[in-house]
């Protein structure tokens, strides 16, 4: 099995990146956060890789750090989820926001991202919350309350992303009582401040 690789970018493109090691290019599919901060063609490169095997092809995910690896392998365990839904999800999020919206049981944040309805969020609460409440030594984790789950969804239908939603949902006060309307104002308030 392929672990990582090291090489330069050859080409790149909206789903792959194409690594040159050693004069043989491989096809690494990766999450489009990667793809971003992954740099141009030409620049030398070091990626994390899952190899799934199918019986039809080989394929290779490439991640930029262990802690996004580790998740889409825990994300592809979960019945119903392949590798292609996995990197929707790793591409909608970061790690810390999709570990924090599983963990708080979050539905209507993981239902926010495309190809994820109610029953494969629930399946996915279901199988990994205590996975990642308990084993997460990964990346700092912020747990979003369940009862923030009205705010989430406020904030989804105003037209936010699943990422900006539980970035303001993160941030807002702890310790304090607040109404359903105050936690909506302190979260758009967030976006003021950015």
């Amino acid at each position: 099995m392929i672990s990582s690789l090291r090489g330069n970018i050859e080409s790149l493109s909206a789903e792959y990146a194409v690594i040159n090691v050693r004069d043989v290019g491989f096809q690494v599919f990766m999450p489009a956060s990667a793809l971003l901060a992954l740099g141009n063609i030409g620049d030398a490169v070091r990626v994390h890789i899952h190899t799934y095997v199918r019986e039809d092809a080989i394929l290779l995910y490439g991640f930029a750090s262990e802690d996004d690896k580790k998740l889409f392998e825990m994300l592809i365990n979960v019945s119903g989820f392949g590798p292609k839904l996995a990197l929707a999800l790793l591409s909608a999020m970061s790690v810390e926001q999709l570990v924090s919206a599983i963990a708080a049981g979050s539905e209507e944040l993981l239902t926010s991202i495309p190809g994820v309805g109610k029953k494969l969020a629930g399946r996915l609460v279901l199988e990994l919350r205590d996975k990642v409440k308990t084993g997460w030594t990964g990346a700092r984790v912020v747990l979003i309350g369940e009862e923030d789950g009205e705010v989430v969804a406020a904030l989804l239908g105003l037209g936010y992303s699943a990422s900006e939603a539980s970035n303001a949902v993160a941030a807002l006060p702890r310790g304090k009582k607040l109404t359903l309307e105050e936690k909506v104002k302190a979260a758009l308030g967030y976006f003021g401040k950015s």
